[in-house]
């Protein structure tokens, strides 16, 4: 992204059908939060000044789904940041002049809550793509039948699956419950997370990411803002809003100038090198996108999109640790 200027943005509220209200054109303000974990990405914006009738109308039952875009003057750099289905819409005054419409609403919230299934692989079939397979069309039937009432619930579709294990057990397997926790589990068996990215089953393994694309450079002259800061939860960056970025893709942070974490003296020294492992810096720049907060106002300042992000090779080997730090391996840690 090298066109970073004339901001572009879309908020779209439709109907299960598609029918919907382009609102872009009028003050939004947004906070959309995506993560690499099982729990549903959120959106909530704010849309200013709606007549009565489009407000009342964007309130009744029939809008179900939102989609937001961003980006800047080029058409490439335009680009879907979130897509999700409508939990709650509410009406309200800042002041005298000044109305509001607020909309809340969570990426695949129906297929996570309310996906649920009954089913037995025969033997020989039970291979890990299969059952992903089996559970992704559970979840997309969980779309069209939403016990919140709401008719028209958001679809989820196969996204990125790395290759899983072809083998299969000699036996049958049979699946009962919450898709949920059954590909929580099929996740942790094949060394993967889950997660759902614009309506899309995304499994991305727990030390790899999403191959085929190029790393994202991010410098301060491609929209870096301020200084990155090392944390306890990884290396947090602010960047402009680039839709670009998404979770469990790479990026290339070209620049030297990092602040560094502070470890804690009176922390066992198993604690820290844990810990150093996991938020590690990267040698050449390369990171893995785990959170990414995308926020703005139309009509304001804000602009900007807040990662987390870890080292790409970052790895804990308990075991190498605890040898390192000289303790038993049943020690309890003391602070």
């Amino acid at each position: 992204m090298t066109t970073q200027y004339l901001r572009q943005f879309s908020l779209i509220v439709a109907t299960a059908a598609g029918n919907g209200l382009e609102l872009g054109s009028l003050r939004c303000t947004f906070n959309i939060r995506r993560g690499d974990i099982q729990t549903p990405n959120t959106c909530d914006a704010r849309i200013y000044n709606l007549s009565t009738n489009t407000a009342n109308l964007i309130a009744s039952p029939e809008f179900t789904q939102l989609a937001v875009k961003v980006g800047y003057a080029s058409p490439s750099n335009f680009a879907l940041i979130f897509a999700g289905s409508l939990k709650q819409v509410r009406l309200g005054r800042e002041d005298q002049k000044n109305s509001y419409v607020d909309l809340t609403a969570a990426d695949g919230d129906e297929a996570y809550n309310f996906a649920n299934f009954a089913l037995t692989l025969a033997a020989g079939t039970a291979t890990p793509s299969n059952a992903v397979q089996a559970m992704i069309a559970n979840m997309a039937r969980a779309a069209l039948a939403s016990p919140t009432g709401k008719p028209g619930g958001q679809a989820v579709s196969a996204g990125y699956i790395p290759p899983l294990s072809s083998n299969a057990p000699p036996r049958g397997r049979s699946f009962f419950g919450a898709v949920k926790d059954e590909l929580r589990d099929l996740a942790a068996n094949n060394d993967c997370k889950w997660s759902i990215q614009d309506g899309k089953l995304c499994l991305i393994p727990n030390t790899g990411y999403i191959i085929g694309q190029q790393p994202i450079v991010i410098s301060p002259t491609n929209g870096l803002i301020g200084v990155p800061e090392q944390t306890q939860n990884g290396l947090e960056i602010r960047t402009l809003l680039n839709p670009a970025l998404k979770i469990g893709q790479l990026i290339k942070l070209d620049s030297s100038n990092i602040n560094q974490y502070r470890y804690g003296l009176t922390t066992a020294v198993a604690q820290n090198l844990r810990l150093k492992a996991l938020i590690d810096l990267s040698a050449d720049g390369t990171y893995y996108v785990m959170r990414a907060n995308h926020f703005g106002d139309t009509r304001g300042n804000d602009w900007y999109t807040d990662l987390v992000c870890l080292s790409c090779d970052a790895k804990v080997q308990e075991a190498a640790v605890q040898q390192a730090a000289i303790i038993p391996a049943n020690a309890v840690p003391r602070y």
